[in-house]
């Protein structure tokens, strides 16, 4: 199929700030065969009414979740009320180049590709949006270098959705995507970069990159419980990871 349908996979919760400018990024796409399943997790009134503004547009199916469930069940949910060839993920607070999606299903078809992501930009926006860095991941990721380097963008990525529905996103507080793409690598051996800055990532007090002990903390239980490293395997994960963060994010 030439324009292969593209779900994408949208959990939110209580980002009222944030909403509209990810769906308009979604929105103003250029590749035009996509739905976008929104599974909103209990949030606050303020914005639900974002939400529900879309309830009516035609390429959106949004799930209303009656307490608050996590992001991972969001997620797994989406995935499983999906219908297309391929997944795209997006966060709610983050933002895609118009071309995001055009470009990176032309990149998986012609070279058949099951598993990709982009380069991205981080950001922060408070009055005015100020850019951070540009972060240009390997071009090709598999299991054991992905558990030294996490620099793969959850809404960067795109995963043929038969290979998607196999696997869950764990139910943890956080880091609830890394074991996923742990496991998808450790079965389809790797996944590829598509070389262009596609995919805006906002930097917020609850993001991963600005929770580093508590990250650190989650993904050793991950590697320890899922992964099943022992504790020299586990600190070298965690060393190499920690110290690629500081160098992509210049953390302080």
């Amino acid at each position: 199929m030439l324009n292969p349908k593209i779900s994408i996979i949208l959990p939110n919760y209580n980002s009222k700030e944030y909403l509209s400018e990810t769906l308009n990024s979604i929105i103003e796409q250029t590749y035009i065969n996509w739905e976008v399943i929104l599974v909103d997790d209990k949030s606050n009134q303020e914005t639900l009414k974002i939400v529900k503004k879309y309830q009516n547009h035609k390429k959106f199916k949004i799930i209303l979740l009656q307490r608050n469930m996590g992001t991972a069940f969001c997620r797994n949910l989406a995935i499983r009320n999906s219908d297309s060839e391929y997944l795209a993920f997006i966060d709610s607070d983050d933002k895609w180049k118009k071309d995001k999606l055009e470009k990176q299903i032309k990149f998986m078809l012609k070279n058949q590709y099951l598993f990709t992501y982009t380069n991205y930009s981080t950001f922060k926006s408070v009055n005015t949006k100020i850019f951070l860095n540009t972060i240009n991941p390997p071009k090709e990721f598999d299991f054991k270098k992905f558990t030294k380097n996490t620099s793969i963008c959850t809404s960067s990525m795109m995963i043929k959705s038969d290979i998607a529905k196999k696997y869950k996103f764990t139910n943890t507080k956080i880091c609830e995507d890394f074991f996923y793409k742990c496991i998808i690598l450790k079965n389809i051996g790797k996944a590829f970069c598509l070389n262009e800055t596609l995919t805006e990532y906002r930097i917020s007090k609850n993001s991963m990159q600005s929770n580093k002990l508590k990250n650190c903390y989650w993904i050793w239980k991950i590697n320890k419980k899922y992964n099943k490293f022992n504790i020299m395997q586990n600190l070298i994960s965690i060393l190499f990871i920690s110290y690629n963060s500081i160098k992509k994010y210049k953390l302080k």
